[in-house]
């Protein structure tokens, strides 16, 4: 008796992508026939979504304007044991994915990330390509491990990996968290060259440079204060016991020599500095007690899912 195939979903997030998410339907049904694409329409004020129902995709909609808040309600609605996460832009390989799930399922992974090789120049901006770099190191200097590409909107999932994880982003910031938590758990990942191509005539990036890098900067800190509270803690109790002893010292000498101490409020400063200090190294300690059953949690969550396996 042999098993039932894997169900494989197609997720693709899309905002005013009536010129590609034609081609990026039918790419996708040529490369995995047996697999359903479900179209997220995110407000689009263009026919993004009837372009797609008559591709002979599956759509849905999602008010909050976001891709985080796009990807959370995909992840909660839609069932399958494989999943592919694409951005509707037609950049993507589709025919990669077929490796792609077969790296997931023979390496028994849970997430595979598409590894952008750009195709022409227009594909990739430099200060896209700049910040991606920035990123990923900072990543993998916090984190322990390295991606060279964390900020890839190509992706294939485990089951497992989809309804555990806990989505907290409202925008582009999704990718970044995406990788935080795998690297957090642990979880057995890999990355695999795929083309990445420029967009179709008439489709547009919307995303900005300056103002996404730092929203992806600021959730990575905001991640490493929550998944590394004593490191974070501990940093900035140290900061300001060196700020407390350097305010100190001349007044320490002032008294040793004379007896007295002159500048009172700036010894009052001093000692305000260094009760902060401790009460902050005290907050790292016991937020790391908190987030290590958080994280007992999370792993639980994911050990409730199958693994998937090849029929």
């Amino acid at each position: 008796m042999t098993s039932a195939q894997p169900r494989i979903a197609v997720l693709v997030p899309c905002y005013n992508e009536e010129a590609a998410v034609a081609a990026v339907v039918a790419d996708f049904r040529k490369a995995l026939p047996a697999a359903e694409i479900y179209v997220y329409d995110n407000n689009s004020r263009d026919s993004t979504a009837a372009v797609a129902r008559e591709a002979g995709a599956i759509v849905r909609s999602e008010r909050r304007q976001g891709k985080g808040h796009v990807v959370r309600r995909m992840f909660a609605d839609v069932e399958a044991d494989i999943y592919v996460l694409v951005d509707g832009d037609a950049t993507y390989d589709a025919p990669s994915a077929p490796r792609m799930i077969d790296k997931l399922v023979d390496e028994h992974l849970d997430m595979v990330v598409g590894l952008r090789i750009d195709q022409s120049e227009a594909a990739y901006r430099l200060g896209h390509r700049t910040g991606n770099r920035m990123l990923t190191g900072f990543l993998s200097s916090t984190f322990g491990q390295e991606f060279k590409d964390i900020l890839s909107g190509y992706r294939v999932f485990s089951r497992r990996f989809v309804k555990s994880f806990p989505v907290l982003s409202d925008g582009f910031e999704i990718e970044t968290e995406l990788a935080v938590y795998a690297l957090e758990l642990s979880l057995p990942v890999a990355e695999v060259e795929t083309p990445y191509y420029a967009r179709p005539e008439g489709s547009f990036s919307k995303l900005n440079t300056w103002r996404d890098g730092f929203r992806i900067l600021g959730t990575m800190l905001k991640l490493y204060r929550s998944e590394r509270p004593l490191r974070f803690f501990t940093v900035i109790g140290i900061l300001l016991a060196l700020a407390a002893v350097t305010l100190a010292i001349p007044i320490v000498v002032t008294f040793i020599e004379t007896g007295l101490v002159p500048r009172l409020p700036t010894a009052v400063l001093s000692m305000g500095l260094t009760i902060v200090a401790i009460l902050s190294v005290s907050s790292g300690l016991v937020l790391d007690t908190v987030t290590r059953g958080r994280r007992e949690m999370k792993m639980l969550a994911y050990l409730s899912q199958p693994a998937p396996k090849r029929a």
